[in-house]
């Protein structure tokens, strides 16, 4: 498993996470069997926006003794049913109870991360300032009862609002290549530059991003669903996200036990098991010629790291001072390139790495 440390926090995240959206389908031992089992195999980040309320049980039966080695995300303003089943709500009290019934069945008094709820359009987010929603999950947070803000969204715009409040450590955001190439459906939302604009944004502003929806709702597994009629894998669609900016991990829902093991096939598939090039072969045309950091033109015979040049290049123009640091301490830099055009060949974002070389090196030499 590999693990990312969150950029505002000293956490360590496994790249690899789980969600329980459809985890209440199961009978509540199963659940706890699959977090236990997701656990023992290096899982140490959950996404708790349960389909059904008995998750939280098993879930806090599961890290009974290990708390301070899991974290997880709790969402304010997802409620449940009499029966258990999920609902949707702006109504703070509601939300209160809520929130003090889950850290009873957790076993825990501390959330992780606090989860502004599915924040999809701007008037979402004033009705979440306005009724007094954003203000509790702050006053937790000065408590102590809440380590980490953060939000759920599928439209950019509306994202960029909040990140911009310098408030926020962790987004939940649907990513997936579908989505980014502006072939999703309604969680899609966004073009290619609007999304690619987000996620350095967060970059700019140290957020972190925990992706939902990395298979587009299993359409990309499935050829005669995809929107590309290409059969992607589960470990193409995971290691895309993970190559995107900004992102910490990775978080699908599984049913049962199954799923699970499935899902954990991710951490012994081998390079070319996550290799997932073969989406330049439907790479729309405004998403030509945008380096996305990937890393797939490595390794680059001079020793560049490209997708980290590209990255400091990209923040400092967008005014991080830090980031041109970052720029003159590489050993190798875009001044170093010998115009093989290896990198060219591998790009599947069609990048011509060569003249951006060039460009960049102009740039931080102007800037010095």
């Amino acid at each position: 498993m590999e693990y990312r440390k969150l950029i505002k926090g000293n956490e360590f995240i496994s790249t690899l996470g789980l969600g329980a959206g459809s985890l209440g389908e199961s009978e509540p031992d199963e659940i706890e069997e699959v977090y236990k089992k997701a656990i023992e195999n290096g899982i140490n980040f959950f996404d708790l926006c349960a389909g059904n309320f008995k998750v939280y049980e098993s879930f806090g039966k599961a890290i009974r003794g290990k708390r301070d080695k899991v974290y997880f995300q709790l969402h304010f303003g997802a409620v449940y049913n009499k029966e258990g089943e999920y609902g949707f709500s702006r109504n703070l009290k509601k939300i209160k109870n809520t929130i003090e019934e889950e850290l009873k069945l957790i076993g825990t008094d501390y959330i992780d991360f606090g989860f502004l709820h599915c924040v999809g359009e701007i008037s979402d987010y004033n009705e979440l300032i306005q009724n007094g929603i954003f203000d509790y999950i702050k006053e937790l947070k000065e408590k102590g009862v809440v380590k980490h803000i953060g939000f759920s969204s599928h439209t950019p715009s509306v994202a960029k609002k909040i990140i911009e409040t310098g408030l926020i450590d962790l987004m939940m955001f649907s990513l997936n290549p579908a989505y980014d190439l502006e072939q999703g459906d309604e969680y899609g939302i966004g073009t290619f530059k609007e999304r690619d604009e987000l996620f350095k944004l967060c970059e700019l502003h140290g957020v972190n991003i925990s992706v939902m929806k990395p298979f587009h709702g299993g359409k990309l597994l499935n050829k005669d669903l995809s929107p590309f009629h290409i059969e992607l894998t589960k470990n193409q669609c995971i290691q895309y996200a993970l190559d995107r900016p900004g992102v910490i991990s990775v978080v699908p829902g599984v049913r049962n036990l199954k799923d699970l093991d499935e899902l954990l096939k991710f951490l012994t598939a081998t390079k070319e098991e996550k290799d997932y090039s073969i989406i330049s072969s439907f790479t729309p045309i405004n998403a030509i010629g945008n380096c996305v950091y990937c890393n797939h033109c490595l390794p680059c015979p001079r020793g560049l790291d490209i997708g980290i040049i590209n990255k400091y290049y990209d923040l400092a123009r967008l005014g991080d001072k830090l980031a041109k640091n970052h720029y003159y301490k590489l050993e190798v830099n875009a001044g170093d390139c010998i115009k093989c055009g290896h990198c060219n060949q591998r790009c599947m974002f069609k990048v011509d790495q060569m003249q951006r070389m060039v460009e960049i090196n102009k740039y931080f030499k102007e800037e010095k």
